[in-house]
């Protein structure tokens, strides 16, 4: 079918728009060879779209919805710019996905957002798939690249390229972290860490911000990851490409100097920094240009203290750090020097500037010398040597030149330090190389920078065309369809244009070579060697640049500064200069940076060299890739303002245009771009095919018939081995004719679905219409009848509800009389509580007032006394002055004074001498008292231990005679049997007399009755008599209440008087509790005492009871061997001897030689564990712990040597370890493992030793067992699970078949062959069951391993849905709840629904049910949030986003709706992972299960080779 043909009615197409750059326009009618027009309908209106005859250019047709937002941009039927365009932003914008293939390019967006999708989890999930099954990433290209190093043994590129702004580093970085973490090598080195760690060093002294990006990186570098035999990273080399020098020395606005400048600037006060006396960063020339210093959301301290980790984790020491902030703070004094102007074209640097003082400390210089070399230039002529003065400007350039040489040195001298700390060890395999360059780069002003960056661009795009154009001639030699030359772009003309003799790097390499040269004699000799290249123009409105026509665009370079650029000289009297410093003598970095170059070198233009390097470095980077399988990663800029997914296509489309991107469309779409497998177009198409042609079993030629009925135009397809080549629009063809005859179908099931609706609905009014018509006829026959009834009903209902009315109003007013007697009486007894609270405040005041009164009184009467007393003393003075008159009198006086003291002193001291002989003999009394205390102490430790003694003899022969009793009570018991035999019989008879007494019972029935009557008649007295009792006995209780209250009163009174006493006794009391106190302590003493003579009993006790057990052995043994030289029968004790020195025998026979096949392991599947059992038995019973620790070491020694990968092996003795734990458990004597067992169980338990530790070991064994179990399990399951649970349609009919693109063709061939189904995921766990059950697992440990299996069904499901937007469709839904039902029904044949491994598959199950569920208004997004309660935001959104429709019925998810869901559930917590963590394992657990089997029943197969056991 033409392409014109598709322009038909409804149909859409892509017209330019100057916002848009393409608009979708709806066709209004059939275009027809010949038209002038197409009418075309826009959002704001009509639109005609001229149409030229002669040159029928018709706008490019849209591909239908089903095909947007495919994972391939070549699996769109119509491949031109507007299509890929729209295709990036469906997924970019709506569907929040970043990456997309186009090809074999993987095209990677700048979300400007943190995204859930580089755990370690999705590395996992994509190591080892193929690139097409899983969604496009990064991480998918790495495992492509290291797959096919692997399996073709040949070395890899990833280059990844795009605008600065666009995601390179991140990418690369991305790239690598893949590569260290899927080859872990496990060495001490950690070489992966090493790798890694070399970004963050090459970041900070390679990148810088620009207006486009925070972290552009400013050169390019080409890392060789390095792997040996066992694909195990052992190193890395670093190269560099195009180091932006001139970033050292100057910035424009907004922009910064590399990161490594500003974060040493920021820890500045730092002890290790305090000698490079550094500052802020805006106090430095070279920092501050840009006028920016911070970049917001960057902390360069942090930075910093990262670029030391990296440091050190290099293995870089302190010295060379040291030498390289030396360095780097030199530059930054140096940008700092003042260079003056002294007129007459002469410069000067004063000598006391202090940057300059810094600069030639830190590297050691004199500053004379360079300060004279900076301002005067030699020149050498031929007879003499002339020192000439340079001006300001050219000084400045100097210092300039120097400064960028001496960083330019020090980056690589870095670069090659990391390169030696990463070097391979071992001799390298193969290698991985990823490449970080910049793309193709215009601006409003370019110079000879971004002419180098575009130069670099022109080589790697021709490598990569050529490397298309021979995928592409690849593909179609191997399918067998005819090639033809295809036209592509060759970029080979502007090469030549750049590096042909005579080009512009050639005439630039010439106009150097003369002093005198300008760039505007430069551009003139470009504009007459290079006029009549149709690549190179002149621009109209500028003399001073010139234009190159560029595979992605016209570029404008503007000529200023290319000469003065190359006059950038390091001149080698400042090199002298440098070389004779001391400091650099002595250092092995400085030593690299300037002597490691010649003069002459040091001498060549800068330009020049920087030619030659670029030039050589790019020859050789092109063997390199040319060497190597490339794959592609180009990194797209989706806005200039970093805004989170939002997509400007002006600038979308530009970077497409430059990248190749388009190129690659262009040359898919020349021939045949839309490819199918057979398998494919027949699940896809079958719904277009006649049952005659789909009966046939050869499917490629049913294919074929299909193909040649629908299109006749045989050169629109081609059919090749494996695939149908479709031209452009053809696939856009047949999904119209699908879609017709899925509308058709759709209609024929409405129109009968309809009808048969309409039918039901007329059957159910004709069925509803007859009866009512039965019930009118039947309702005048019986309608007096019923008015009759109807008003005896309402009489009835009157009484009956008036009697219900009256019974709830007597129990109402009941209610309400209690209530107010109750209310009444509280009321009464609040009131009486009030009025004697009242009372007894009376009472308070007037013993308050009283105490008041007195105390009145009181201070009254001293006053009254102190004036008596005064008055006296007053009386007294004059007395005395009338007896000073007379002095015999006074004489008199004095001496009977002197006689009354001295009689009232000798009467105190007679009190005092009392005193003492009363304190004597209180004390003679307590010493008495203290003696006779100890003595009593004393007596009653020694009758305690007389006691002790005494009650043991005693408990000994009291034991003694309970043995006696209960030998007795054994025999009183057998004759107890007897008697109970005989009762037995007496009951039989007793029953026969029962029997005749049958007759009796309805006698008994009818008097039993009677007593009942009578009992309710009882009952009902009882309850009037009550009631009587309860009204007396009120009225009692209230008298009683009255009395009871004088009583209070009364008593109260007697409190008040107890009280007083009890102060009395308190008093009392502290002086006994002094006394007690000291016995206290000394009691305490004796219990301490008495507590150690226990425990030595305690002791003493265990030895009797141990050398009893021993006395009872040695009996029992004795008897064994009495009885076994007489003839009596043998009794055995399920035990099994066995010699010292077989015990190797008995481990390689029953562990290590021993199959799970065997006849009698499959009757007994036990058997080894109860063998081994029964020896431990024997080693317990002789009481040897030697042999016993030997035994049971040699178990668990064998097991772990027996077990390795065979699934039969590890269920075998999982099942018998813990059959073995059990009986270790049953047999231990416990009391908690007991209750279940027998008699004879209990009578054959472990003796003498305590084997809980052995227990222990034996429980990690077993646990150990089995998650080797789980993981062989998972191994044999994991291929299965997703072509059964995602790939296999299980559904007839429903087919969620799509287009594929370049990748899947390329890594999958599809063959008619058998593939995994959801049967044959059940049959496999049928196996894993059938041969637990055979082994004798225990049912609990069944079902922990199959919850663990299905977990892990669920897990590698549900993620793969995640990574797979071509599973998330309705029908893919439909699919997946059909399965998880069936793996229901496998749990319940199998009776394993306790299990509970139903809700782990409830992620997978809700997952679902969210892809089949409406998503459209505000109900469902409640609906949501509310049930997918399994699932986290982060995992809702992704399906909702990822959610692809498979045919034109259905309809995308909108984003205001995900915006929707997204609100709802922004509350909610949890994990913000996007994967299940398929290596989580559930807590395993060993439930006890006590064993019925009896081992002295056992018997040992002479098929085990085990003679030389005996049984016991």
């Amino acid at each position: 079918m033409a392409l014109s043909e598709l322009y038909t009615e409804y149909n859409r197409v892509w017209i330019p728009d100057a916002e848009h750059v393409w608009r979708s326009a709806e066709i209004l009618r059939d275009f027809h060879v010949g038209d002038n027009v197409l009418e075309l309908l826009l959002e704001d209106g009509t639109h005609h779209y001229p149409v030229d005859p002669s040159n029928t250019r018709l706008p490019p047709l849209r591909n239908p919805d089903i095909l947007v937002g495919e994972n391939d941009l070549t699996a769109l039927s119509y491949l031109h710019e507007p299509a890929v365009l729209h295709n990036l932003k469906v997924r970019f914008v709506e569907s929040r996905i970043i990456y997309t293939y186009c090809g074999i390019i993987l095209v990677a967006v700048n979300p400007y957002k943190q995204l859930p999708i580089y755990g370690d989890a999705i590395i996992h999930a994509y190591s080892g798939q193929n690139m097409g099954d899983m969604d496009p990433h990064i991480f998918a290209v790495a495992e492509e690249a290291y797959k096919q190093m692997a399996r073709n043994h040949k070395n890899q590129s990833i280059i990844v390229s795009g605008e600065s702004g666009a995601g390179k580093t991140v990418s690369a970085r991305y790239t690598m972290r893949y590569f260290a973490v899927v080859s872990k090598s496990g060495s001490k080195t950690k070489v992966e860490d090493k790798v890694l760690a070399s970004n963050p060093i090459t970041e900070a002294i390679g990148n810088a911000k620009t207006t486009r990006n925070d972290n552009s990186s400013r050169f390019g570098k080409y890392t060789e990851i390095s792997f040996d035999k066992k694909y195990q990273i052992i190193g890395a080399n670093m190269r560099t490409y195009l180091l932006e020098k001139s970033r050292v020395v100057f910035q424009a606005d907004y922009e910064r100097n590399y990161h490594i400048f500003y974060q040493m600037c920021s820890c500045a006060h730092l002890p290790e920094f305090k000698n490079l006396r550094l500052l802020s960063a805006d106090n430095f020339q070279y920092t501050s240009m840009g006028g920016d210093i911070t970049i917001e959301g960057v902390d360069d301290k942090k930075d910093m203290e990262e670029t030391l980790r990296t440091f050190s984790l290099l293995g870089l020491n302190k010295d060379f750090q040291s030498d390289v902030f030396k360095v780097l703070a030199a530059i930054l004094h140096l940008g700092n020097v003042e260079i003056r102007n002294s007129g007459d074209d002469k410069s000067s640097v004063p000598p006391s500037d202090p940057h300059l003082a810094v600069f030639c400390e830190l590297l050691g210089v004199r500053a004379e010398g360079l300060v004279r070399w900076l301002c005067h230039r030699r020149i050498v002529l031929v007879a003499e040597t002339v020192v000439k003065p340079v001006p300001k400007e050219r000084a400045v350039n100097a210092r300039d030149a120097l400064a960028k040489q001496i960083y330019a040195h020090l980056f690589d001298c870095i670069i090659n330090r990391i390169n030696t700390a990463l070097q391979a060890p071992g001799k390298q395999h193969a290698f991985i190389g990823v490449l970080d360059i910049y793309g193709f780069e215009t601006f409003d002003i370019n110079s000879f920078e971004q002419f180098c960056i575009n130069y670099a661009n022109e080589k790697l795009q021709q490598q990569f065309n050529l490397h298309v154009f021979k995928l592409e001639q690849e593909e179609y030699m191997k399918e067998d369809i005819p090639w033809t030359l295809i036209d592509f772009y060759d970029n080979q003309p502007v090469i030549d244009l750049i590096e042909a003799k005579m080009g512009i790097l050639d005439l630039l390499d010439e106009e150097c070579l003369f002093p005198q040269g300008t760039d505007q004699s430069w551009l003139q000799k470009l504009y007459s060697y290079l006029d009549a290249n149709h690549l190179f123009e002149k621009p109209r409105l500028s003399s001073q640049a010139f234009v190159v026509q560029h595979f992605a665009d016209k570029v404008e370079y503007q000529c200023k500064g290319f000469l003065e650029k190359n006059r950038d000289t390091l001149y080698e009297e400042l090199v002298d200069i440098l070389r004779d410093s001391k400091v650099i003598k002595g250092r092995i970095l400085l030593q690299l940076l300037f002597f490691g170059y010649t003069v002459d070198s040091l001498w060549t233009p800068y330009l020049w060299k920087m030619l030659h390097k670029v030039k050589t470095s790019l020859s050789l980077l092109m063997e390199t890739l040319n060497a190597t399988t490339p794959h592609y990663v180009r990194c797209i800029k989706p806005n200039d303002e970093k805004l989170p997914f939002e997509y400007d296509s002006r600038r979308v489309v530009q970077q497409l245009r430059a990248c190749g991107v388009l190129e690659t469309i262009r040359i898919s779409a020349q021939s045949y771009p839309s490819r199918w497998t057979y398998i494919e177009f027949y699940s896809r198409y079958s719904i277009l095919m006649s049952h005659q042609e789909a009966d046939l079993n050869d499917k490629k030629q049913t294919c074929k018939n299909v193909l040649q009925r629908l299109i006749q135009d045989t050169n629109q397809y081609k059919f090749g081995r494996t695939k149908i080549f479709f031209r452009a629009g053809q696939v856009a063809y047949l999904e119209k004719l699908r879609l017709d005859r899925l509308r058709e179908a759709c209609i024929t099931i409405q129109k009968h679905v309809r009808g048969w609706s309409q039918r039901r609905k007329y059957l159910c009014m004709r069925e509803a219409a007859i009866i009512l018509q039965q019930y009118i006829r039947g309702k005048r026959t019986i309608r007096a009848a019923a008015l009759k009834q109807g008003w005896a009903a309402v009489m009835i209902q009157r009484h009956w509800r008036g009697y219900r009315v009256r019974q709830v109003y007597q129990l109402v007013r009941l209610a309400s009389i209690t209530i107010q007697a109750f209310t009444r009486g509280w009321m009464a007894r609040k009131q009486y509580r009030k009025m004697l609270k009242e009372h007894k405040a009376l009472v308070l005041q007037k013993y308050c007032r009283a105490w008041l009164a007195r105390r009145r009184f009181q201070t009254m009467r001293r006053l009254v006394l102190n004036v008596q007393l005064s008055y006296r003393v007053q009386q007294l003075r004059k007395k005395i002055e009338e007896q000073y008159l007379n002095p015999v009198t006074l004489q008199n006086k004095e001496n009977r004074g002197l006689v009354e003291r001295l009689t009232s002193l000798a009467n105190t001291q007679s009190q005092a001498v009392d005193r003492l002989q009363v304190l004597e003999a209180q004390l003679e009394k307590t010493t008495n008292q203290k003696a006779l205390l100890e003595a009593r102490e004393k007596k009653a430790q020694e009758d305690a231990n007389l006691i002790l003694r005494e009650d043991h003899e005693k408990e000994m022969e009291i034991l003694k005679e309970e043995i006696k009793r209960l030998k007795e009570e054994r025999i009183g018991l057998n004759r107890k049997l007897e008697e109970v035999d005989q009762m037995n019989s007496d009951l039989q008879e007793q029953v026969i007399q029962l029997t005749k007494h049958i007759k009796i019972i309805p006698e008994l029935r009818r008097d039993l009755s009677s007593l009942q009557n009578q009992r309710n008649n009882v009952d009902r007295k009882m309850k009037q008599q009550c009631e009587q009792s309860f009204l007396s006995l009120y009225r009692h209780f209230e008298e009683k209440a009255e009395e009871l209250e004088e009583v209070k009163r009364e008593l109260q009174s007697q409190v008040e008087e107890l009280e007083e006493e009890n102060d009395h006794l308190k008093r009392l009391q502290q002086i006994e509790s002094e006394a007690k106190s000291k016995l206290r302590q000394e009691t305490s003493r004796l219990t301490a005492e008495n507590m150690d003579f226990e425990e030595q009993l305690d002791q003493k006790d265990r030895l009797i009871k141990k050398l009893q057990t021993q006395i009872k052995s040695l009996e029992t043994s004795q008897k064994g061997t009495d009885t076994s030289a007489s003839a009596v029968p043998k009794d055995y004790l399920g035990m099994l001897e066995y010699k010292r020195e077989d015990e190797p025998r008995l481990i390689q026979n029953i562990i290590l030689d021993l199959k799970p096949k065997g006849v009698v392991v499959n009757v007994i599947p036990g058997l080894p564990a109860y063998i081994l059992f029964m020896c431990v038995r024997h080693a317990d019973y002789l009481n040897d712990e030697a042999k016993l620790k030997s035994l049971m070491n040699a178990i668990i020694g064998g097991v772990k040597n027996s077990h390795h990968k065979d699934l039969n092996l590890l269920s075998f003795w999982l099942s018998n370890m813990y059959l073995l734990l059990n009986s270790l458990k049953q047999y231990s004597g416990e009391e908690e493992f007991m209750k279940q067992s027998t008699p004879r169980q209990k009578k054959n338990c472990l003796r003498n030793f305590d084997l809980s530790e052995h227990r222990q070991i034996l429980s990690d064994l077993a646990i150990h067992i089995y998650h080797r179990f789980i993981t062989v399990m998972e191994k044999t399951l994991t291929p299965t699970i997703v072509p059964g649970m995602l790939e296999h349609e299980s559904l007839q009919g429903i087919s969620s078949m799509k287009p594929t693109g370049f990748r899947k063709r390329s890594n999958s061939i599809y063959e008619d062959l058998d593939t995994y189904t959801i049967s044959s995921i059940i049959q496999q766990l049928s196996d894993f069951h059938s041969t637990m059950t055979q082994h004798g697992m225990e049912q609990g440990l069944i079902r922990q391993a199959v919850k663990q299996l299905f977990f892990l069904v669920g897990a590698i499901t549900f993620n793969n849905i995640m990574l797979r937007k071509d599973m998330c469709s309705c029908r893919k839904g439909m699919q997946i709840r059909c399965n998880i039902s069936y793996l229901e029904e496998w749990l319940k044949l199998k009776d394993l629904q306790g299990s509970n491994a139903i809700d782990t598959l409830k992620p997978l199950s809700q997952t679902a049910w969210l892809l089949q569920v409406n998503k459209s208004t505000d109900d469902d997004a409640k609906e949501i949030s509310e049930k997918c309660t399994e699932l986290n935001p982060v995992q809702i959104v992704k399906i909702l986003n990822s959610y692809t429709p498979i045919d034109d019925f259905e309809k995308r998810v909108t984003s205001s709706f995900v915006r929707k869901v997204q609100s709802l559930l922004q509350d909610r917590e949890g994990s913000t992972h996007l994967m299940l963590d398929t290596g989580y394992r559930f807590q395993v657990t060993f439930p006890f299960c006590p064993s019925s089997q009896a081992l002295e029943l056992l018997q040992v197969p002479s098929s085990l080779r085990l003679d030389f056991l005996t049984k016991i």
